[in-house]
């Protein structure tokens, strides 16, 4: 196994959480609905603020689901919005994705959302998701592709970010492209059955690009990815600044309009 030496990117500053606490099974894991019925259970790896994780906790009720992220402080956040929501089905634990904590064949269905392309070892992620995931269960997979994002106004600011994003990404041992390569490393995790596709978010109402637009603009200078930036020598603060100007102005733009495409599989045997 790879040598791990990676490094969360973004980190949980709220302009971070703004944008996780938004997702649920609709905009980020339709494609797994069809494989899930009440009572099975089920594994969320990387869970984060947990918003996707109870989504999916009330689709599979009363089955057990389990949510887990290397990061006890922001699992805080998941138990309390689960706890908000009533459900009784679900739980909260800190984990490592390379070494979980649960016998072969545990779950039903593993599910793992924007998790792999921060790993340095992806392959050994879903390697290890194979072998607690039941024989006929599914492991669910979807990532990013930023180098796949476009938008207009083509703004000479949102080209520096994008370099810039994709060097600190990289820096941290992750690969911020991984939704045109989750198919090859489900196989490569020794999976038989791959069935793979894509899905993309789009952000172009006022509304949209007020919301994306403002969290990049305050994560470009508050968030992990700039205090990364800074400590790796690969930005300035004038430089993120700039950055952050960038994606305001592209929130004004009426004519505004900004996808960001993903890779999803779901993998048997």
């Amino acid at each position: 196994m790879a040598s791990r030496h990676e490094r969360y990117t973004h980190g949980h500053h709220e302009s971070v959480l703004r944008s996780h606490t938004w997702r649920n099974v609709e905009n980020s894991a339709d494609h797994l609905v069809p494989h899930l019925a009440p009572g099975m259970s089920l594994l969320d790896v990387g869970c984060g603020p947990g918003t996707i994780t109870a989504d999916l906790a009330a689709r599979v009720s009363p089955g057990r689901v389990v949510g887990i992220d290397a990061s006890s402080e922001v699992l805080d956040q998941a138990e309390s919005y689960a706890r908000g929501l009533g459900g009784s089905n679900l739980e909260f634990a800190v984990g490592d994705v390379y070494e979980l904590e649960f016998d072969d064949g545990t779950f039903d269905v593993v599910h793992t959302h924007q998790v792999l392309h921060h790993l340095v070892d992806p392959v050994a992620a879903l390697r290890e998701m194979r072998r607690v995931c039941k024989p006929g269960g599914v492991v669910s997979a979807r990532e990013a592709d930023y180098h796949g994002m476009f938008w207009f106004p083509q703004l000479e600011g949102l080209d520096e970010w994008m370099t810039l994003y994709q060097r600190v990404h990289r820096a941290n041992g992750g690969d911020p492209d991984a939704g045109r390569r989750v198919k090859s490393w489900a196989l490569q995790a020794g999976f038989t059955e791959v069935e793979a596709s894509g899905a993309m978010w789009c952000y172009t109402s006022d509304d949209e690009r007020e919301w994306w637009g403002g969290l990049w603009a305050d994560r470009a200078v508050k968030s992990g990815f700039a205090t990364n930036a800074i400590e790796q020598g690969l930005a300035t603060q004038q430089d993120l600044e700039r950055i952050s100007q960038a994606w305001r102005d592209w929130a004004a733009a009426p004519d505004g309009w900004l996808s960001l495409p993903h890779g999803w599989v779901l993998c048997r045997g």
